[in-house]
């Protein structure tokens, strides 16, 4: 009968409100949580076909989660708050899974933001549980190649606090003028000597030890020099020794003219670089390019080292750690020197609102969100890295008091309708009387 479906169509829409009205209530419940995607329900109208009288089909209702809907970023006091600037999510697992490891491969999780503390383990992870993941980096600081559609290579990312560590030296630069006029026929003859501190594989200091001899001539000037060096981690022994020839054009004056090996590495013209094996390992030590009036000079009558840059440092005590834009841990010790110890990529999906929502603002990949794949952050369709920063609810208090003031009327209209079909049927009652 019509006004059967009638009383349906009226229950069904006292079904679909209620359903609205969860999502509604949910919303603002979470308008204080940090990261909360909305959720959202529609309404689909269903439509039978009768033979001859119509017959009301009623209303259904689906339920989503608006998870490519962002919520504003704020800043805050801890540097491994960390949220996303844009399209993509944070790589979690759960610290449940952590703990019981037995060799298998962790459960990936994703979230969109999230206020990462280390634990007594030195694991970052938030107050639920949700434990930070990323690449680990090699002791360089260098990241290697890993995989970007399997979780292969991924790890928690563990930060251990006044942790000892070293920074071995591995580049100098060095800036120096040689005096001219020690080249010329009636110069002295005596070498000119130089320390260049360095830091070894234990953070323990070192020189190099470097001797410019000039070569005397019996008229006019050489404007040639025997740079020796020697390592004191090897007993002061020499590590290399080199024939350096000054150009003395007017174009030219003074730079190098021309470098030419007598015992260890060779010299790189292009980079203007000699590459040093001292007990440590190789030392690439910068003198400058041919006609470059950065590196060693010849000019004048002064033995002046104008600039002397190294890399390295002694043994640090890890004091903290932050997250730059590109994704990457940086690990920072009181001595000033700073390294990187884990990336941290950016996952992305097809279909952001297919994922499956968990608890704690994390999500699972599924067949409707589609395949997911690492990108480093600022990279592909992925935004940065903010950290000092969490992502705020997506929910807009203002306009769920709106929905709900409509749903409210709506469920209202459709408990009208349900009292008026009754007091019909109560009419065709009476008609038997």
């Amino acid at each position: 009968m019509t006004i059967s479906s009638s009383l349906n169509a009226g229950v069904a829409g006292l079904n679909a409100n209620a359903t609205r009205l969860a999502t509604i209530s949910d919303n603002i419940a979470n308008s204080s949580t940090y990261g909360y995607k909305r959720a959202d329900a529609d309404f689909h109208s269903m439509v039978i076909n009768g033979s001859g009288s119509y017959s009301a089909g009623g209303v259904r209702s689906t339920t989503s989660r608006l998870i490519d809907e962002r919520g504003p970023l704020i800043s805050t006091s801890n540097s491994t708050d960390i949220a996303v600037g844009g399209r993509g999510m944070l790589p979690v697992t759960d610290i449940v899974s952590v703990n019981s490891q037995s060799g298998d491969e962790l459960p990936m999780m994703l979230t969109t933001t999230g206020s990462f503390r280390p634990d007594a383990d030195g694991i970052l992870r938030t107050d639920t549980g949700l434990v930070l993941m990323g690449w680990p980096a090699n002791t360089d600081g260098t990241v290697p190649t890993y995989p970007r559609d399997t979780i292969d290579g991924l790890e928690p990312v563990t930060v251990n606090l006044n942790q000892f560590s070293g920074d071995p030296t591995t580049n100098v630069a060095l800036g120096l003028n040689l005096p001219a006029t020690e080249t010329n026929f009636d110069g002295s003859g005596d070498s000119l000597d130089l320390s260049i501190e360095y830091f070894g594989n234990l953070g323990t200091s070192e020189t190099l030890s470097v001797s410019f001899t000039p070569t005397v001539p019996a008229t006019g000037s050489s404007n040639e020099w025997t740079m020796v060096i020697r390592d004191s981690a090897s007993s002061g022994a020499i590590v290399g020794e080199y024939t350096l020839t000054f150009d003395d054009s007017r174009a030219n004056g003074g730079t190098l003219a021309s470098v030419t090996t007598i015992s260890g590495g060779a010299y790189d013209a292009a980079t203007g670089n000699l590459t040093m094996s001292v007990a440590g390992g190789p030392i690439d030590l910068g003198i400058g390019g041919l006609g470059d009036p950065g590196g060693l000079t010849q000019l004048s009558d002064s033995f002046a080292p104008t600039s002397i840059t190294k890399n390295g440092s002694p043994v640090g005590n890890l004091v903290s750690v932050e997250v730059d834009a590109n994704g990457l841990v940086n690990a920072i010790y009181d001595i000033g020197f700073t390294r990187t110890i884990y990336q941290i990529p950016l996952v992305d999906v097809p279909n952001p609102n297919g994922l499956i929502s968990l608890n704690n603002q994390a999500y699972q990949v599924s067949a409707d969100s589609g395949p997911f794949f690492m990108w480093d952050a600022g990279d592909g369709p992925t935004g940065e890295v903010v950290s000092y920063a969490r992502e705020e609810s997506a929910t807009d208090v203002a306009a769920e008091l709106t929905h709900l003031i409509q749903t409210q009327r709506a469920y209202s209209s459709n408990a009208k309708v349900i009292q008026t079909v009754d007091e019909m049927l109560q009419e065709t009652t009476n008609i038997k009387r």
